[in-house]
């Protein structure tokens, strides 16, 4: 399950050379050397392009490969469960796991209860709809429609919110893979998940199509128990390695087929540690570093 990862691209080579100039003071390394041997992690394995089965029976996908490269930075073996989403925040919660590698949208709500790193991607939402199916324009042409969605994700959540300006019912399914399956069967109007989610399960099935993109601003990030600074904080800075050296461009080319914006969240490390503007930011100038 471990990723492998090239260094040869010049343009991620030119980045890495740009952001590290900015670079001084300590590095990953005293991380390293505390960080423990290994660390339990889960994720939802049927999230594609992020999380899915293979013929072994193991999970491959970008948060996996993103996962692997973090404990290679950190020096310590990461073990994978793979899960229903909507099982992940209660078991990490419970102290089952360490922390949570599946795609996890930073909200005031969640920050109240979880302890977030800084965002690693950012995340829209995007309806797919059935092939053939009237191009959704506005979203008020889902009034009196079903809308699927996966249990206790972001868009579940914002799907419910906004039902009754819509007028569009909401059902929730284990997985995103059954939403999808409900637009195909005509018991969903739609489906509305992650962007890239989107695009990769319409790239796989011609049977679905892309429709109505919500640009948010949000951003996917890691979550920690709140108590849990040291690993937040540990784990961060590997991240933003992750971001300077060009592994996460590298994975953004592999898994979704294109290569990040300069500003976008995937390759800028951002000061301080979490996501600002949400609770658990820490102001911190610590220096960027890549070992």
């Amino acid at each position: 399950m471990s990723s492998q990862i090239s260094f040869a691209s010049s343009k991620r080579l030119e980045r890495c050379l740009k952001v590290s100039v900015l670079t001084l003071g300590l590095g990953i390394s005293a991380a390293q050397a505390s960080a423990p041997d290994s660390y339990h992690v889960a994720l939802d394995g049927t999230f594609a392009p992020h999380a899915m089965p293979t013929m072994s029976g193991d999970v491959q996908g970008f948060n996996v490969d993103l996962a692997n490269a973090l404990g290679e930075q950190l020096g310590a073996e990461m073990q994978i469960t793979s899960t229903q989403f909507s099982g992940l925040i209660p078991g990490l919660q419970a102290g089952t796991y360490d922390f949570l590698m599946a795609p996890t949208t930073v909200t005031e709500e969640r920050a109240a209860n979880l302890l977030f790193s800084e965002g690693y991607l950012d995340t829209d939402f995007q309806f797919v709809v059935k092939k053939g199916a009237p191009d959704i324009t506005d979203l008020h042409q889902l009034d009196g429609q079903v809308v699927a969605v996966n249990k206790g994700s972001a868009y579940d959540s914002w799907a419910r919110e906004h039902a009754e300006e819509y007028g569009w019912r909401v059902e929730a399914y284990g997985t995103n893979s059954d939403a999808i399956q409900a637009v195909m069967s005509g018991r969903a109007a739609a489906n509305v998940a992650g962007n890239t989610v989107s695009a990769y399960a319409v790239s796989k099935n011609p049977a679905i199509e892309l429709s109505y993109l919500v640009e948010t601003g949000l951003v996917w990030a890691i979550p920690f128990r709140k108590d849990d600074s040291e690993d937040r904080d540990r784990v961060e800075r590997a991240l933003e390695c992750l971001k300077m050296n060009g592994v996460m461009a590298e994975l953004s080319e592999k898994w979704f087929g294109v290569e990040p914006a300069e500003d976008a969240t995937a390759v800028t490390p951002i000061h301080g540690f979490g996501q600002p503007g949400f609770s658990g930011y820490v102001e911190d100038e610590h220096a960027f570093s890549c070992d």
